[in-house]
């Protein structure tokens, strides 16, 4: 998969995920978040010619990029993303987590494709 399609299954995936949770399909949309901060973090690894292929991996990935731009939240908030991938095969978040922590995985995905723009 090319770096932009990475980028475009982020996109495509955040909206699914927006579909999900509001048809009530929690684990749907979980899954699907988590899929679009993954999906960013390959294409930004991917440009920079790192390994992506598994998770530890993109976990790597993300401390680079946080580390580089001196933006540590951005490890924090792929932990974030890290929990709703957790939440599709446990169930275990609660009903404010989504509303909360939604937003963090959001912003972490527009910061990673805007970091991937200023190259």
């Amino acid at each position: 998969m090319l770096m932009t399609e990475h980028i475009e299954t982020a996109q495509e995936f955040l909206e699914k995920s927006d579909q999900y949770f509001a048809e009530g399909d929690v684990l749907q949309g979980s899954e699907k978040i988590w899929g679009a901060a993954a999906h960013v973090v390959m294409a930004a690894a991917q440009r920079n010619g790192w390994p992506f292929g598994d998770h530890r991996s993109l976990k790597i990935a993300v401390r680079r990029l946080a580390d580089e731009h001196d933006e540590p939240y951005l490890d924090a908030a792929f932990g974030v993303a890290e929990k709703f991938h957790a939440n599709f095969y446990h169930k275990f978040m609660q009903d404010y987590e989504f509303d909360e922590d939604r937003p963090v995985v959001r912003n972490f995905v527009e910061r990673i494709h805007e970091l991937l723009d200023q190259h």
